[in-house]
């Protein structure tokens, strides 16, 4: 009798080691790449790092976000024209019946819908109980307020021109929305839907990444290649953090600790990691060309980044601070969304 209980259990937690191993072995997320000309989304498998699907979304997909369950990803499209900033866009007719919100499926792989959002939406978050997206409108100086369940406007709030970057608060809620023409940051209640705060950073400012906490944003200006840091409590610009000569940054990620931010140079073609302890560069990693989007994978070791110019994602070591790899995906890859497998 004792030797056959023996047994049993011995059976037992091999079949429990099998099943762990197995799960520990199974893909824990994919990473999904905007390619802004080639109207298509590119899907890479991150425990391998291939490339397992493209399909194509519609115009311009920028713009790509999943919700906090991974049930659902989220990329704007526009058929507004690509063209140089201060470049007049009366130049070439834009294609407002594209302008949208594109649902996916990330299980099938498919865009299932696409609602529209206002005029040439370019970047966009997710609040955290993946409710609201909140869209920044580059023609209308405006941050569009959308129910994610309906795909229904619920408020807008007036910004300033050109918004781009926005991100949510992790403690409280409140969304930053950046706007590049005049340099500023506007903080937003979304429950009252009103500016409770303008903040100048200058130098065309394209993204923001809060601290886990939340009581700091950093920005990435891109004109003025510095990161603007910000008290996200007082909502006061605190310092500028210069880049190395010839940076342009566009996109930023906080390490889950939040003692370093990650951000992408544009044509500087390196990611700049900044000590967010003494809030200067810590050192600067190569990837590929026109790094724009930038996102860490779930347990962040790995970081990726969409390069527009060399229509590849570079994937980076954190810890050796080393690109481990560049990926082949569509043509002027923009932004990136890591959604954990289902």
């Amino acid at each position: 009798m004792y030797a056959s209980r023996v047994r049993r259990s011995f059976v037992l937690c091999v079949v429990l080691a099998g099943a762990i191993s197995t799960r520990a072995e199974a893909p824990g997320y994919f990473v999904f790449v905007s390619n802004e000309r080639s109207g298509d989304v590119t899907v890479i498998d991150g425990s391998t790092d291939a490339v397992v699907a493209s399909f194509p979304v519609g115009k311009r997909p920028r713009g790509i976000q999943a919700t906090p369950d991974g049930q659902r990803v989220f990329v704007t499209l526009s058929g507004s024209p690509r063209v140089a900033p201060g470049v007049d866009e009366n130049r070439a007719p834009a294609d407002k019946t594209a302008d949208g919100l594109g649902v996916i499926d990330p299980v099938t792989r498919k865009l299932i819908d696409r609602w529209h959002v206002g005029s040439d939406p370019e970047q966009f978050a997710i609040s955290k109980n993946g409710k609201f997206a909140f869209i920044a409108n580059e023609d209308d100086a405006s941050a569009l307020i959308v129910d994610l369940n309906s795909g229904q406007p619920r408020g807008k709030v007036k910004v300033s021109a050109e918004p781009e970057g926005v991100a949510v608060n992790p403690t409280n809620g409140e969304v930053y929305v950046t706007c590049e023409e005049k340099g500023e940051v506007f903080a937003i209640d979304p429950a009252q839907q009103r500016v409770i705060a303008k903040i100048d950073t200058g130098g065309r400012p394209r993204s923001v990444a809060f601290v886990p906490g939340g009581s700091r944003a950093y920005v990435a200006c891109e004109n003025g290649g510095y990161i603007a840091v910000i008290d996200a409590r007082s909502h006061k610009l605190l310092s500028k953090i210069q880049l190395p000569t010839g940076s342009l940054p566009m996109g930023t990620a906080i390490s889950h600790d939040g003692k370093e931010l990650y951000v992408s140079t544009g044509r500087g073609n390196a990611v700049a990691v900044i000590d967010t302890q003494k809030n200067e560069v810590a050192t600067t990693i190569p990837v590929g060309n026109r790094a724009w989007g930038i996102a860490l994978d779930p347990s962040g070791s790995k970081l990726y980044t969409a390069n527009g110019a060399s229509n590849d994602v570079s994937v980076v070591d954190v810890k050796s601070r080393k690109e481990l790899r560049r990926i082949k995906v569509g043509d002027g890859p923009w932004g990136i969304a890591i959604v954990n497998a289902p």
